[in-house]
């Protein structure tokens, strides 16, 4: 995965994260894995065939019918798989120790173009999860994990930085914010839509748009900048 433009000034560079495979039995399943997100970054999940897989895998059919009951199976498989990783991605990327000394702008210019460039890098096998979301409530449950579990970890981290946040309720905005920012960014990357040729932004300017608009909603204020004097009721 590519990792996201730096924050002038200091980088905090973000990167996903491929945990190891536990053991050489695995290998034959990663494979058929790997081959089936190419496939479906290609072609979509409907349209991605077995043999198709199996031949780019340099597999066989029955040793994939050995592992996955059925194409549902293997989009199972390929979401746990995306599970690991993007959980082990966010326990590094949303480590408090990096952010020792950071403000809550300096963190979102970070963490938001990484946001855009996981989706832009693994669009075909997101929009197969969300979609898949819209039809099998099981599946929902196992994505709304991750979605929690990203989250909690964005909000600890701005919460930590309460005293840059005017917003009235600042848990609430940090989990709305994100919220927020995730939705425009599947909308705009996984299906183009964006409601107005007007919007039609590269994903540099998207995520700067999308940067703006939560520090606008959070009342984040810039490091140096005080805040404006409440006004004096008389």
């Amino acid at each position: 995965m590519p990792s996201a433009p730096s924050p002038p000034g200091r980088r905090f560079e973000l990167q996903w994260v491929r945990p190891p495979c536990q053991a050489r039995s695995q290998e034959t399943l990663h494979r058929l894995l790997d081959a089936a997100e190419q496939l479906v970054a290609e072609k979509g999940f409907e349209d991605a065939t077995i043999a198709e897989l199996v031949r780019r895998a340099g597999s066989s059919v029955g040793a994939f019918y050995a592992r996955f009951r059925d194409k549902d199976g293997l989009l199972y498989a390929l979401y746990e798989r995306y599970l690991e990783q993007a959980i082990a991605t966010a326990d590094a990327a949303l480590d408090p120790q990096r952010w020792e000394g950071a403000s809550i702008p300096e963190i979102l210019r970070a963490v938001v173009p990484f946001l855009v460039s996981v989706y832009r890098e693994r669009q075909g096998l997101i929009r197969a999860f969300v979609l898949r979301n819209h039809v099998d409530a099981a599946f929902r449950a196992r994505q709304e994990r991750l979605s929690h579990y990203v989250n909690d970890g964005l909000t600890r981290l701005l919460l930590a930085r309460r005293d840059e946040i005017r917003h009235p309720d600042p848990a609430r905005a940090a989990s709305f914010g994100l919220s927020m920012v995730v939705n425009t960014i599947e909308s705009a990357v996984l299906f183009g839509e964006m409601r107005s040729r007007a919007l039609t932004l590269s994903d540099e300017q998207l995520a700067a748009e999308l940067i703006r608009a939560f520090l606008a909603y959070l009342g984040a204020l810039e490091p140096g900048n005080a805040p404006d004097p409440e006004p004096t009721v008389r």
